[in-house]
């Protein structure tokens, strides 16, 4: 077993390959930099990753190696690829390789074990097809696949994927020690006389059903007529769901937001009392899991996830939240009212708290050593 000996203490060796790396904004960011940044507190790592333009001082702050590969897409993947392989060659210290994307490893040759992330998305390829195919060649020659949900696990089987390969392994989260006090008190500004909140963090898009939200608000404007909601993210469909707002008249009850900082997006959760993200399955993109979720839980606050994808793992229905249809508006208003009256948001939300223990990374990396 190749091992590093620091101060008495056996380490060992690890490189990650990602597609999606800090100090780039997003979940599948997050995961990774949680995961590393973990990680690297038990044993050496190494991280390959894109490059980014503020990557050189994010990179100066970490306590582990980071190179960053450049160049168009398709370049990087095959430029990547020659780095790792080289790296391996000249050393024989390496344990094993994490990779965040089954691309990230397509052309890595080597015998070290090799450790597959799978998501959901990346691999919704239709069975038997040339994507299908080539997903199939490399996770089937893995030696273990990390899946982030029950559901993308039996996805990955029903796509054809080796059931003896995949493990379930969510994604975890770094808890929030102490909310801004400052931050708070912007929230709340914002906030201020408007009750009850609901709120989204994610991007605008199809899959996220934001138009549906809007849309159940105006119905829900009737019953709470003081009600918000806070959107804050950024993508394709923020004009659209914009457009709509203002054509259903409900300008006062949805606030827009975008480019905020990390302090003020967990206040703005913190203040609110439902997290509403009842994703769907559009075109072949899926909800894997919905870090979000738990994201919002550990300020005690529940969410409304939708039936599609992978939500149920991050999210116990009718106990730390509801899932509903997020096809269908009714369903998505009437849970949304469900878990509004008579306060019921408060009960939903201490066990959404207490369940968010759960995911914390300190707990979830435990989880990755047993395979490492």
């Amino acid at each position: 077993m190749p091992v590093v000996v620091l101060s008495g203490k056996i380490k060992l060796m690890h490189l990650v390959v990602t597609r999606s790396y800090p100090p780039e904004i997003g979940g599948m960011q997050n995961l990774m930099w949680g995961l590393t940044k973990t990680l690297s507190k038990h044993d050496l790592i190494k991280v390959f990753a894109d490059d980014h333009e503020n990557a050189k001082d994010f990179d100066n702050k970490v306590s582990f190696t980071i190179e960053r590969i450049g160049g168009p897409k398709i370049i990087k993947k095959y430029r990547k690829s020659l780095l790792v392989n080289n790296y391996l060659e000249n050393n024989n210290k390496v344990k094993s390789i994490i990779a965040d994307h089954w691309k990230s490893l397509e052309q890595i040759k080597t015998n070290v074990k090799k450790i597959c992330l799978i998501h959901s998305k990346e691999i919704n390829h239709n069975k038997g097809s040339f994507l299908n195919r080539r997903v199939l060649k490399v996770l089937n020659n893995v030696d273990q696949i990390v899946a982030n949900s029950n559901f993308t696990k039996n996805l990955a089987i029903n796509l054809g994927v080796l059931p003896e390969k995949v493990i379930v392994i969510n994604p975890g989260i770094e808890p929030v020690e102490k909310l801004d006090n400052e931050s708070l008190k912007e929230a709340e500004k914002m906030l201020k006389g408007k009750n009850p909140r609901l709120i989204t963090v994610s991007r605008y898009d199809k899959r996220k059903s934001h138009e549906k939200i809007v849309m159940a608000l105006r119905n829900l404007k009737q019953i709470y007529p003081n009600i918000i909601y806070t959107s804050i993210g950024y993508g394709e469909e923020e004009e659209n769901v914009k457009k709509l707002a203002k054509e259903l008249s409900l300008d006062k009850q949805v606030l827009f937001l975008k480019n905020i900082s990390l302090d003020l997006k967990n206040a703005l959760v913190s203040k609110s009392h439902v997290f509403v993200m009842p994703s769907i399955t559009y075109k072949k993109s899926i909800e894997g899991f919905g870090i979000a979720y738990v994201e919002a839980a550990q300020f005690g606050v529940p969410s409304i996830g939708g039936k599609d994808g992978g939500a149920a793992d991050a999210i116990k229905d009718n106990e730390t939240g509801l899932i509903c249809d997020g096809n269908n508006l009714d369903d998505i208003y009437s849970s949304i009212d469900l878990i509004l009256k008579n306060n019921s948001y408060k009960e939903f939300g201490i066990k959404a708290k207490e369940y968010s223990l759960n995911f914390h990374w300190d707990k979830i990396i435990k989880e990755y050593l047993k395979l490492l």
